[in-house]
């Protein structure tokens, strides 16, 4: 897992595992990240926090603060909840738990938010709520507190990543069949698309085409004016929306800001 200085390109620090690093995440007050480790050569799969050193970030501790090894099925993906004693888990099998940092207890979980592996996690920009996708053609959206599931988004293809868009009403996903299974480079064959659905209703609203493969990864700028997709071609590509993203009400107005 490696540090990085955004405005440089500059590597300040990494940290060594003894397998692969399947996700990391930061903290809401960015003073601390997690990583998520796989389950292999003998060593559990274990989710790890670290606090950042922010005075000296070339300088960090090797060492973990906390740690602790999800019992059952694995997990692939986690995040902070809207605060740093919480960790919200995704898992091969499709469930959402969440964990307690310091004693390493699952406290709640939704054994079947998803029927096979959940892919991806991101929260809200107030933590309160957050999508997840998965293996099953689905995304879902949870309360963050409960993990009550509160909106469903069905789709035809296996999905890798959701987003939530800021400032619209908006759920990115985006996914596809597997490199071995794809026999045509036609983005509506392989269905390498970036999917809008709209966020209360559950109703596609549009698509974006770009990728020659399945699309591993979809962020939202903080800002809600843009986005950027990772695919299995090797490319991320940058999206800036356009004004009518922002003027089209195709469900009428539901109280969105139009700046």
């Amino acid at each position: 897992m490696k540090l990085w200085e955004a405005s440089t390109g500059k590597c300040l620090y990494t940290w060594e595992f003894p397998t692969a690093v399947k996700r990391v995440a930061w903290s809401e007050d960015d003073k601390e990240i997690l990583c998520v480790t796989e389950q292999r050569m003998g060593h559990q799969g274990a989710i790890r926090v670290f606090k950042v050193n922010r005075e000296d970030p070339t300088q960090q501790d090797p060492e973990p603060h906390s740690e602790f090894n999800p019992i059952g099925s694995k997990a692939t993906v986690a995040a902070f909840s809207y605060t740093n004693d919480i960790i919200i888990t995704g898992h091969e099998s499709g469930k959402v738990a969440c964990f307690d940092v310091k004693s390493g207890e699952e406290t709640n979980s939704n054994q079947r938010a998803h029927l096979e592996q959940v892919t991806d996690l991101q929260l809200s920009l107030d933590r309160t709520y957050f999508i997840t996708s998965s293996k099953d053609r689905s995304a879902k959206l949870h309360e963050t507190k409960t993990l009550k599931v509160l909106k469903n988004y069905m789709t035809d293809g296996p999905l890798n990543s959701a987003a939530i868009a800021p400032l619209r009403p908006y759920i990115l996903v985006g996914g596809g069949q597997e490199a071995m299974n794809v026999t045509t480079t036609s983005a509506r064959q392989g269905k390498f698309e970036t999917r809008f659905w709209h966020k209360i209703f559950e109703e596609e609203v549009g698509r974006v085409k770009g990728h020659f493969g399945p699309i591993n990864t979809i962020a939202v700028h903080p800002s809600g004016r843009q986005y950027a997709s990772g695919g299995e071609d090797g490319f991320v590509r940058l999206h800036q929306f356009d004004d009518s993203y922002f003027k089209a009400r195709p469900y009428g107005d539901l109280g969105e800001p139009d700046d």
